[in-house]
């Protein structure tokens, strides 16, 4: 938090780059900031691999630095109300963004066309222009965010399942713009992969989403297989938490499965880093069932080895469909 607590200090509305005493930053300068956002936060795999086209690399970082800010302002804030403040404010950002892309305010807007834009927003404007992105996914998000701060608990799957239509599947959709290939069937796919990351995400992290007081199993689901909300506050591994766990993971799979026919519609080397991510889901999956589902002792992660060896295994795949084609 402490970490984040100082981006606040200087980038947040109350900074003095805000107030004005601070000289505007360069899109240059907008676009370094982005870069080091993504690169020094750990995820399960790296935001941009090698295996990413360079003319997109520094798209893919401005539109992580978004996702990144809009995340930590909703879990790195003391505060649900203080939370909801700020995200509010990265909603005017966003708004304004796109408002000095029209040229024109929508509505009753009053707010001066010289208000500054956060630096994730000057180099994401040009990402915005050139790609078309919508600004309805990148507003899902926030909202998605802003939800976690006024609920923390789902009672069926399907809840949860509409709370990752906001949280990961806009993610998905911007992805397929910055790739240019955007149609019904890839949008059905981007949104499997995403909703099955978004799950094996949550499964991997059951014990520190508890920690700050958010449960994504489904009250239905736990009680299906009777883990009961006094083996939940004790964190107890038990057979009725393996079953349960079990079940979570195999339908977390099935979505990532379903919407690996994606990745031979992506352009070039693109097709790598997609199957990337999916495969790192999977990946993830396996740890869980590794640990025998006791993700209360050990959080599963994705280590460099494992890293080297999807990479490797994505290039063969990739190599095998260009062979196959000719």
């Amino acid at each position: 938090m402490a970490v984040f607590e100082q981006e606040l200090t200087t980038w947040g509305p109350e900074s003095s780059y805000f107030q004005g005493t601070d000289a505007p930053v360069s899109l240059k300068q907008a676009q370094h900031y982005c870069r080091k956002v993504a690169l020094g936060h750990y995820e399960n795999f790296p935001v941009v691999s090698w295996a990413l086209p360079r003319e997109l690399r520094s798209h893919f970082f401005n539109v992580y630095a978004f996702c990144r800010w809009a995340d930590d302002l909703g879990d790195e804030v003391q505060g649900a109300d203080a939370s909801l403040t700020l995200l509010n404010w990265w909603r005017s950002q966003l708004e304004h963004c796109y408002q000095v892309i029209s040229g024109t305010p929508k509505g009753d807007d009053q707010r001066s066309p010289d208000m500054r834009l956060h630096p994730v927003f000057v180099a994401l404007k040009p990402t915005i222009v050139e790609f078309d992105l919508p600004q309805q996914a990148f507003e899902d998000l926030i909202q998605a965010f802003e939800q976690d701060q006024r609920l923390c608990e789902y009672q069926t799957f399907e809840q949860l399942l509409e709370y990752c239509q906001k949280s990961a599947n806009p993610v998905g959709r911007l992805v397929l713009h910055l790739c240019r290939t955007v149609s019904p069937h890839t949008l059905a796919w981007s949104d499997s992969i995403c909703t099955g990351l978004q799950l094996a995400n949550f499964w991997q992290d059951v014990s520190r989403d508890f920690a700050i007081g958010r449960v994504y199993l489904p009250v239905d689901d736990c009680q299906r297989f009777g883990y009961t909300r006094a083996h939940l506050e004790r964190n107890e591994y038990n057979e009725h938490f393996e079953k349960l766990m079990q079940f979570e993971v195999h339908r977390a799979r099935q979505f990532l499965l379903d919407g690996l026919p994606l990745v031979p519609h992506l352009p070039g080397r693109l097709q790598m880093d997609i199957d990337l991510f999916a495969q790192g889901g999977l990946k993830i999956l396996d740890r869980i069932e590794g640990l025998q589902f006791d993700v209360w002792k050990k959080r599963p992660v994705v280590s460099r080895f494992d890293f080297t060896l999807l990479l490797l295994q994505s290039f063969l795949r990739r190599l095998l469909r260009m062979v196959s084609r000719n």
